[in-house]
């Protein structure tokens, strides 16, 4: 279905979230990296389609991130992830080029689904 990325620094997060993704999208690829530099690495190496990017990480902000990979490659869906939920955080996440924005808190696996089929060729 679609090779995903899920990059953020905080392991149960990213477990959680891959389990749950897993177990309602089977035939979607998914890996994972824990800072900005793997995720360089592994945007070049698996090229994804879609990435689920937190704001927050300790080698480079998120944000930054998605700019640098929609430099690169704009056809690369990012939806930002965070628990920062701040308009300035919005705002710079657009500005940036992230195709979506969702706080944490409020992450549905059905909306999810929904964000999927809104920004993914089928």
């Amino acid at each position: 279905m679609y090779r995903t990325l899920i990059v953020d620094d905080i392991a149960v997060f990213r477990e959680t979230f891959k389990k749950a993704l897993s177990e309602r999208f089977p035939s979607m690829i998914i890996d994972e990296a824990v800072n900005a530099k793997e995720a360089h690495e592994k945007v070049k190496l698996l090229r994804p389609e879609l990435i689920f990017m937190d704001i927050r990480m300790p080698d480079e902000s998120g944000i930054e991130l998605t700019a640098e990979i929609k430099s690169n490659y704009p056809e690369i869906k990012i939806i930002i992830l965070t628990d920062y939920d701040l308009p300035e955080y919005r705002e710079a996440a657009e500005q940036a080029g992230a195709d979506d924005f969702i706080p944490k808190g409020a992450i549905k696996i059905s909306e999810i689904e929904k964000l999927l089929q809104r920004h993914m060729v089928t």
